[in-house]
């Protein structure tokens, strides 16, 4: 069972602000002023107002279990982006597990395949970046992934059973076009990876 843990110390969580400093890789074209309700241009979309610190809390205890840092740290910077359904991140109040919020994709992606074993050694499941081959997922952690959004047909998802020791999850791209799940350390890892591709464009 996942538990809350403590909120955690004020010098830590400004650490976390200044380790993931979204307001420098999401330049908003026009700033959002207080009390707004209409979204900042971004390189990826409508960037909305942020979410509030009770707002967040309240999604953790929802969730039973702390948000990874790079995470919860966009979240407080921008309670979501994107204005279109299959192009975006949630917002706090969307935001939920994936076999709770869209079943079907849970139990597409974590139905044993004939020939694939969901077993995936260490040696092969830990690999990341140009040498990872994204057939090597864990499909039956896929109903136990936080689903953070959409895109690309795909969807983005975070995953509590890999972490690391300064507290992010593992973050998967999956999508009915790929073989198996993209994989990075963490959710800035993805995001990155992400923007790198839309600037290229």
């Amino acid at each position: 069972m996942l538990h809350v843990q403590q909120p955690l110390e004020t010098g830590y969580l400004l650490a976390m602000s200044a380790r993931y400093a979204w307001s420098e890789r999401f330049p908003a074209k026009h700033p959002v002023t207080e009390g707004s309700d209409h979204p900042a241009v971004s390189p990826l979309g409508d960037l909305y107002p942020p979410a509030t610190e009770a707002e967040v809390r309240e999604l953790e205890e929802r969730l039973g279990v702390e948000l990874p840092p790079s995470y919860r740290q966009l979240l407080l910077f921008a309670n979501g982006w994107g204005s279109d359904d299959d192009c975006c991140l949630l917002r706090v109040e969307e935001v939920g597990w994936l076999r709770d919020v869209d079943p079907s994709i849970a139990e597409s992606w974590s139905a044993p395949k004939q020939e694939n074993s969901w077993s995936v050694p260490d040696e092969l499941y830990f690999v990341y970046g140009l040498e990872q081959d994204s057939i090597h997922y864990r499909g039956e952690y896929v109903p136990d992934t936080l689903l953070a959004g959409y895109w690309d047909d795909g969807v983005a998802l975070l995953n509590p059973h890999v972490r690391t020791a300064e507290g992010e999850w593992e973050a998967w791209y999956l999508a009915p076009w790929k073989p198996g799940a993209e994989r990075y350390r963490s959710f800035w890892d993805l995001a990155m990876d992400e923007l790198e591709m839309r600037y290229a464009r």
